[in-house]
């Protein structure tokens, strides 16, 4: 079972292309944020997925009122996306109005150190809200493996925990599968390698189940 997700967090179209091609094998998908959209366009989505047959998450983390939601997310799953990431903050209006057009993985905690301020005193109720609406996952943190097993604890069973953080943030891997994650988000880690095939590679075998 593959449980690596690659987050392309570059600007340039020729390296998100290049690493994806690279990586795929070791691949469940690609994770893809605003820098590569804002350097290449909506159309990387669909060149990524030719490229490599995987599928593109969109982490757009979009966290406006329902319109305004509804019309990007409407462009993004047309251009080929086959989830796409949102915050729960704003509301369950917000988040429906995204997961009437598509699959949907809503953040209830993030991986760095500002998310203690904000987010995490009200990740209680944004799993409560996942219960409710049921994404298709929720991110949760991986530089916090005690986080996630908190999360697990409370989210329900079909809902599946997507956790970045792992690598150049300092998270664990193993430790965050054994804390009841179901996909691990690397970056840096794979992107900024010597040799992005190994080091994929290599991580893939130390989650693969």
């Amino acid at each position: 079972m593959k449980r690596l997700i690659l987050a392309l967090d570059v600007y340039e179209k020729e390296t998100a292309l290049k690493v994806a091609g690279k990586t795929a094998e070791y691949l469940w998908a690609l994770k893809i944020n605003w820098p590569l959209i804002l350097g290449s366009g909506l159309g990387i989505i669909g060149e990524l997925k030719k490229e490599t047959g995987l599928p593109v998450i969109a982490d757009l983390k979009l966290a406006d009122i329902p319109n305004t939601n509804r019309l990007i997310a409407g462009k993004v799953f047309n251009a080929g996306a086959d989830y796409i990431i949102t915050h729960g903050f704003t509301g369950r209006d917000s988040v429906k109005a995204v997961m009437e057009l598509g699959d949907v993985i809503m953040v209830t905690e993030m991986s760095h150190p500002g998310a203690r301020e904000f987010i995490q005193p009200i990740t209680d109720r944004l799993v409560e809200l996942a219960n409710e609406l049921e994404p298709f996952g929720i991110i949760a943190p991986a530089t916090r493996p005690e986080r996630v097993a908190y999360i697990r604890r409370r989210l329900n069973g079909d809902i599946k925990i997507l956790t970045p953080g792992v690598g150049a943030q300092g998270g664990s891997a193993r430790r965050v599968l054994e804390a009841g994650a179901d996909y691990i988000i690397v970056g840096r880690s794979i992107y900024t390698s010597e040799n992005p095939t190994e080091s994929a590679k290599r991580f893939h075998e130390e989650i693969k189940g």
